[in-house]
């Protein structure tokens, strides 16, 4: 199975929107990214509800969905920009007509509860852009090296004038090491946790899976985790990306550290397997391409993720 459809790359002068279809946005993040995205070049549009609040959402769920579906449906945007996770895409999913979007095809980008949007566009065959929000592009200086490689993914450029956007990690004494090849597929675990079993599911032959979550307790990811397991997904993986789990408290119950546990449970497995790759809550969060085709090399001094986007 190769990558999905890839939306056309943007140039100078390109329309990109930003819309809040999760929790409220503090404004001066909405501020800072349309300081941001502007010095790229871009024109950049606010959906009508992108700094609302409705309780702890930004606005209504017919709100929400007002706006990403009149953003999927612009005919002169290039790009959707997410302004933060939170909660609430899920309201959102299996509600939106991709009719107008499949004749003019536009990069999603966010992470965290945009997983659940993530897979909604893969399961409709669209790649789109695991990569950091408004608050990233607000509080992190011009170059930062995540949102430099979020530009660079955005205008189809290459990293150092290489053909291959890749990135490299050091090794970790849990690594598994080897090399495997297939969709890069993934994001917060406990997101597509909970899309398990419906049509948005993440398929599981032939992916690389990427993980990672903020604010969840050992015992529950690791419970999330046997659900794949049991579930037949993790043995049919071509590859599996642990990244950042932050925000919890180690609970020594449970025999080990969270990533003790993680590794117990997939020793069996002979693919590669990396832990810590820079991917989650934290600052360094780097854009991955969601439905590409990827390489994971997991070595003996480091690890490599790469894809090519010029075959797209």
């Amino acid at each position: 199975m190769g990558s999905l459809i890839f939306p056309p790359y943007l140039q100078e002068g390109d329309r990109i929107i930003i819309l809040s279809p999760s929790s409220k946005i503090d404004k001066s993040f909405l501020k800072g990214a349309n300081k941001r995205l502007h010095s790229w070049g871009l024109e950049v549009v606010f959906a009508k509800h992108a700094g609302s609040s409705n309780g702890t959402y930004a606005g209504s769920i017919q709100q929400r969905l007002e706006d990403l579906q009149e953003a999927m449906d612009d005919e002169e945007a290039k790009a959707i920009f997410c302004s933060r996770g939170g909660y609430g895409a899920v309201h959102l999913v299996g509600k939106l007509d991709f009719t107008k979007f499949r004749q003019h095809p536009k990069w999603l980008i966010g992470f965290s509860d945009i997983t659940a949007l993530h897979n909604l566009f893969q399961q409709n065959g669209f790649a789109s852009l695991h990569a950091p929000m408004a608050r990233h592009l607000t509080v992190e200086p011009e170059n930062d090296f995540c949102t430099l490689a979020l530009k660079d993914m955005l205008f189809g450029r290459s990293f150092g004038g290489i053909r291959t956007f890749s990135y490299v990690c050091p090794k970790h004494k849990l690594n598994h090491k080897g090399m495997g090849e297939g969709v890069l597929r993934g994001g917060n675990l406990s997101v597509f946790y909970g899309l398990r079993g419906t049509p948005y599911d993440i398929p599981a032959e032939g992916t690389i899976l990427f993980i990672e979550d903020v604010g969840e307790r050992p015992h529950a990811v690791e419970r999330m985790m046997y659900n794949l397991k049991l579930g037949g997904v993790l043995e049919k993986l071509s590859g599996l990306i642990i990244g950042q789990f932050t925000e919890y408290e180690e609970n020594k119950s449970l025999g080990k550290d969270l990533y003790g546990a993680l590794a117990d449970l997939v020793k069996e497995y002979d693919y590669p397997i990396c832990f810590g790759f820079p991917v989650g809550h934290v600052s360094m969060n780097v854009p991955l391409i969601n439905g590409a085709m990827a390489t994971l090399e997991v070595g003996k001094k480091e690890v490599k993720l790469s894809f090519n986007i010029e075959k797209e």
